[in-house]
């Protein structure tokens, strides 16, 4: 259980974090935060007094979510003078902070009820960097399901179009066209094809109600206006096409799908974005037993696959790994990527072969 110290500890590291990935104005926000938190407000209290780990519970990034829905609402003028970044001494910064947190006390909150609902469909370029090296391996028809899927988005991977590093892939004539920024060797030139694709959620997000899609883009760090710009897209897609979205327990959820009828032809796929360190300890636990026990009856013409995108916070950036059954090759690195998938870094064979570790502390460092 982490103490006072530790709570506020958090600051900073997030603050380096936000540094890294050149976002300066969220970074003075963690900073200033940091320092001017104290037990005068029930939100201070909270913060201070949290009983949980600090990282791994976003704790830093709950209250920033907060701050930034204010700023969007128009809510505080100084406030806003620090999120448009007119003010940008770090003193000035935390004295503005201070009043702001008395000021709006009972509006922020609650957001440290829940950790950052989070979705950022330009993710869907590091997925779909995987899937490629699974289409080439298994053929282009993929089923995918997808565990945290918050509010869809990258559901609609599908619908999407994509350059990648040159390899194109997806409808010419998609509303969402992402082209980030390509490092390294190419993904495999084959096609892919999603047949359907379902997701799940402990709490998932209905864009289609106002103050959802709100909470939704205060989480996305105001430095990132193309992030914001990118969302409403996709949130627009959701609401005129739909996507197929439950509500429930990640691990009772692959259990069940995993245990349903599979078309020939197709590969299933398990996959996931910034998901695995939310869940609990007994949850990832079955969640690899029960794709370890799908791999063992998987065929050449009802393939298995896994395709993951999870942290790496001692580089600062996210790992695309890779596996698919049958055959006995263990999960494997094949890309790198930038956490909101500005850049994608193919990686050439021999591929790292090794599970995802993941490291104390991992968390939505990134915040979107």
């Amino acid at each position: 259980m982490a103490g006072e110290s530790d709570n506020r500890q958090a600051f900073p590291v997030q603050a380096d974090y936000c540094a890294a990935m050149a976002a300066p104005i969220t970074a003075r926000v963690c900073t200033a935060l940091g320092q001017v938190l104290d037990r005068t407000s029930a939100t201070g209290r909270r913060v201070l007094d949290w009983p949980g780990e600090p990282i791994a519970d976003a704790l830093v990034l709950r209250l920033v979510g907060g701050l930034h829905a204010l700023h969007r609402a128009g809510a505080d003028a100084a406030l806003s003078s620090v999120f448009d970044g007119a003010v940008s001494d770090v003193d000035a910064v935390a004295a503005i902070l201070a009043e702001v947190v008395r000021d709006h006390d009972a509006r922020l909150l609650p957001w440290l009820d829940g950790p950052p609902q989070t979705n950022e469909a330009a993710r869907s370029a590091g997925l779909m960097t995987g899937l490629l090296h699974l289409a080439q391996r298994y053929g282009p028809r993929i089923e995918l399901l997808e565990i945290g899927s918050s509010a869809g988005l990258n559901l609609m991977l599908g619908r999407y179009r994509f350059d990648l590093g040159g390899i194109t892939v997806g409808p010419e004539a998609a509303a969402v066209r992402l082209v980030p920024d390509w490092r390294g060797v190419a993904p495999p030139a084959v096609p892919v094809e999603v047949t359907g694709a379902r997701g799940v959620d402990i709490a998932p997000v209905d864009v289609g109600d106002p103050a959802q899609a709100a909470r939704l883009a205060a989480y996305v760090w105001v430095d990132a206006q193309e992030r914001l710009a990118r969302l409403d897209a996709a949130i627009a897609l959701v609401r005129m096409q739909g996507v197929a979205l439950d509500e429930g327990d990640a691990a009772d959820w692959v259990e069940a799908r995993l245990a349903e009828p599979q078309a020939a032809g197709v590969t299933r796929v398990l996959m996931h974005s910034v998901v695995w360190q939310y869940l609990p300890a007994a949850g990832r636990a079955r969640i690899v037993a029960a794709m370890a026990a799908a791999g063992a009856r998987a065929t050449a013409d009802r393939p298995l696959g896994w395709v993951m995108m999870e942290p790496n916070r001692d580089l600062h950036r996210h790992e695309v790994r890779v596996r698919g059954w049958p055959g006995g090759t263990p999960m494997e690195l094949v890309a790198l990527t930038h956490a909101h998938g500005a850049w994608v870094e193919g990686l050439a064979p021999p591929f790292e072969t090794r599970d995802y570790v993941m490291r104390r502390g991992a968390y939505e460092a990134d915040g979107d």
